[in-house]
């Protein structure tokens, strides 16, 4: 690493979890006391000897012990401690995860931790990949190697200094005694590990974009402040109330309904694609896939919102509303959607359209709504603008929400997909299987040829569905002869 004078500020970088990681440290601390902490023992590692080595079960059962905590939980505890740099493994450097075995592991010095505010530069990268690149002889990692050749790249300008630093460190480490050196060597590698880890891989310092404002800083209120918030507590005290039981009761109904369908309390299936890098269950969930999964058709009944909101049973929908011939409530309402989510250029057009079949009197699929919202949309219609449709799309909403869902429900098209609804059997994949799926990860679809594809389809359907102009048809034919 190179030696800096002047540390530049990174305290912003980790504002959001500082108190975070200061709890670490001050548990790392523990675990390092001489009298109560973890014990450690000098270890063979090849042919040197490494002194403070400690066993990745020893350390999950002083956890266990300290925390008063299951065995799972101190596993998860110590794995997020190995993830930001804390303790680091001396043999398989590439997975930062905490085995419950005799898997050899050293605590880090607080040189490298986190709130030591270093940036991690791609000049000290270079250095660091440089300085391997000589120890190993051009026999780098695949992952480091690509490092390599991006930054020779990058910093071409000032590659002669960063070799020549390179040298001089790896010169200086050649007069260290040989446990020192393996030491300081699987601290640096564990480092940069944390910090510029290989590809397509997670990293428990990734974080979002730095703020532009210090959130810890004083902020004046000026008087126009005071007076708005005056105005919004008074507001609130004379709106209307629930009370508690009543809103509880709500979200214990909500939380009850919807359990069973967040992947966060309840298993995906077959499996969850994030953890297990198998794309099962987003190939069963695709947006209009052939054959739903029972979850989805059940989550369907759960609203109309929900039923709408999901492609797949809004084509099952209008299936059903196509037998009991009253599809024009939908067609309104998936038309004003389009108006709403579409192009500005394309808005006078597409109101004109929906005006037509929907609204004017004799419309060839004209919606049953009272005078007073027809009136209003009517006359909104002369000026046009995403929201125009607004009250009347909220009516069709309704009137399908009040008899058409509930009809739906019932009937023999819900009924049939409900038994043809396909019910995944549970992945059990082993360590090995999960290993040979993360070297098997490919690139999923980018959703802009998602809604392409998507795009064609429906354009396909308009063309097939518009009604076909018999004249046009047979001048073509007569050209043609």
């Amino acid at each position: 690493m190179t030696i800096r004078t002047a540390r530049p500020d990174r305290l912003q970088h980790f504002r959001s979890r500082i108190h975070c990681l200061k709890k670490l440290e001050a548990t790392v601390v523990e675990m390092q006391d001489p009298k109560s902490g973890v014990k450690g023992s000098d270890q063979k590692l090849n042919v040197t000897t490494i002194p403070h080595v400690i066993a990745g079960k020893d350390i999950i059962a002083w956890i266990a012990n300290k925390m008063k905590m299951t065995t799972e939980e101190a596993l998860a505890f110590s794995t997020m401690l190995v993830s930001y740099g804390y303790i680091y493994p001396l043999q398989n450097h590439k997975k930062l995860v905490m085995c419950n075995d005799a898997s050899q592991y050293r605590f880090q010095t607080p040189y490298f931790w986190p709130t030591q505010k270093w940036v991690a530069e791609d000049s000290d990268y270079a250095i660091y990949l440089a300085k391997r690149n000589i120890r190993k002889k051009g026999m780098l990692e695949a992952y480091e190697q690509a490092h390599y050749n991006h930054l020779q790249e990058w910093l071409n300008h000032k590659w002669d200094f960063i070799v020549m630093q390179a040298t001089e460190q790896y010169k200086a480490g050649k007069e260290r005694k040989k446990p020192d050196r393996v030491v300081f060597d699987c601290q640096e590698r564990a480092y940069w590990m944390v910090n510029r880890p290989p590809r397509r891989t997670h990293s428990a310092m990734d974080c979002g974009p730095e703020r532009l404002i210090d959130p810890t800083a004083d902020e004046k209120i000026t008087f126009d402040q005071y007076r708005r918030m005056n105005i919004f507590y008074q507001q609130a005290i004379m709106r209307s109330k629930v009370k508690s039981s009543v809103s509880l009761g709500a979200l214990v109904k909500y939380v009850t309904t919807y359990k069973n369908h967040d992947p966060f309390l309840a298993p995906c299936l077959p499996s969850n694609p994030w953890q297990t890098d198998n794309d099962t269950y987003w190939a069963l969930n695709m947006r209009r896939v052939a054959v739903p999964t029972k979850m989805r058709v059940e989550r369907w009944s759960f609203s109309l919102f929900e039923l709408l909101s999901d492609l797949r049973g809004r084509d099952d929908f209008k299936v059903f509303l196509k037998k009991e011939f009253s599809g024009e409530n939908l067609a309104f309402w998936e038309a004003a959607e389009e108006l709403k989510w579409g192009t500005s250029s394309s808005m006078s057009t597409k109101a004109a359209t929906i005006f037509k079949t929907f609204l004017a009197p004799g419309a060839p699929r004209w919606i049953n709504i009272d005078g007073r919202t027809m009136g209003l949309t009517v006359k909104g219609l002369d000026h046009p603008h995403r929201y125009v449709l607004e009250a009347a799309q909220t009516h069709v909403f309704l009137l399908m929400k009040k008899d058409t869902f509930f009809r739906y429900l019932k009937s023999p098209v819900y009924k049939d997909m409900q038994k043809k609804a396909l019910n995944p059997e549970p992945h059990n994949f082993s360590p090995a299987q999960l290993e040979q799926n993360a070297q098997n990860r490919s690139p999923g679809i980018d959703p802009i040829i998602l809604w392409a594809q998507e795009e064609v389809e429906k354009a396909k359907a308009a063309a097939a569905s518009a009604p076909v102009d018999v004249k046009a048809m047979m001048s073509k034919i007569d050209r043609k002869k």
